[in-house]
């Protein structure tokens, strides 16, 4: 019986140091979860409202980002850091092309060019 009892300590002390695949977080959740943080904290810095970074961001998670976003908004007031506009969906302020403002031309003035 002694032998065993060693035995089984000897088992268990060997097996105390080992990790066993699948006992610990899944590292894929736990990267989609850091990802959205960081989204959360971008959307934040960019002066994106909440709303808007969860419809851009559908497949993230909306707890995940909101908590980035108010771990970033936190940072923010604290450092007194300014948020810098997105410039996503901007465009240049170009002119619009003039329109012809010449009425038709007829059939006989087309002929005569």
């Amino acid at each position: 019986m002694p032998q065993r009892l060693l035995l089984l300590l000897a088992l268990a002390s060997l097996l105390a140091g080992c990790d066993i695949p699948g006992l610990g977080p899944d590292p894929k959740v736990t990267q989609r979860e850091a990802e959205a943080r960081a989204v959360g904290g971008a959307c934040r810095h960019s002066m994106r409202s909440l709303e808007d970074c969860f419809t851009l961001n559908g497949k993230a998670s909306k707890a995940a980002i909101f908590a980035g976003w108010k771990d970033m908004d936190i940072y923010m007031r604290d450092n007194k850091i300014e948020a810098v506009p997105s410039v996503l969906g901007k465009t240049d302020a170009r002119p619009a092309p003039e329109a012809d403002t010449r009425p038709p031309a007829t059939a006989a003035e087309r002929d005569r060019s």
